[in-house]
């Protein structure tokens, strides 16, 4: 069964920083590509990060420079460290997977709980 489990949200001032993990399970976590979204009040979701199951990255322009993922394939965990944090950052922030399986058939999309990040200024 697919497990996304993100922790790490919380509240920050304006400028700080935070951690987010999401802890994997049920699927070969190292041969696939793993994204982060948010979601404010009233906002669309939206793509934040994604790392490739080589590594390569890709984020959204409003967090570029300040926001970076990464993975270790050993502990099944995604990270997300959000450096230089600004108010309009706040929102839930979700895990997410669309899992293939070794042969390359498609298993699903699959999501976390989401995790609430709250910047104030």
């Amino acid at each position: 069964q697919v497990r996304l489990v993100e922790s790490g949200g919380g509240l920050v001032q304006a400028g700080g920083s935070l951690r987010l993990s999401c802890a994997a399970s049920g699927f070969i976590f190292s041969i696939n590509h793993m994204n982060w979204y948010r979601q404010a009040p009233g906002k669309q979701r939206e793509l934040v990060a994604r790392i490739t199951s080589g590594g390569s990255t890709n984020y959204a322009d409003s967090v570029k420079g300040r926001f970076t993922i990464s993975r270790d394939n050993a502990k099944n965990t995604v990270y997300l460290q959000m450096n230089s944090l600004k108010p309009e950052d706040t929102a839930v922030y979700y895990c997410n997977a669309v899992v293939y399986s070794s042969s390359g058939g498609y298993l699903g999309n699959y999501w976390g709980q989401g995790t609430q990040v709250t910047v104030s200024s």
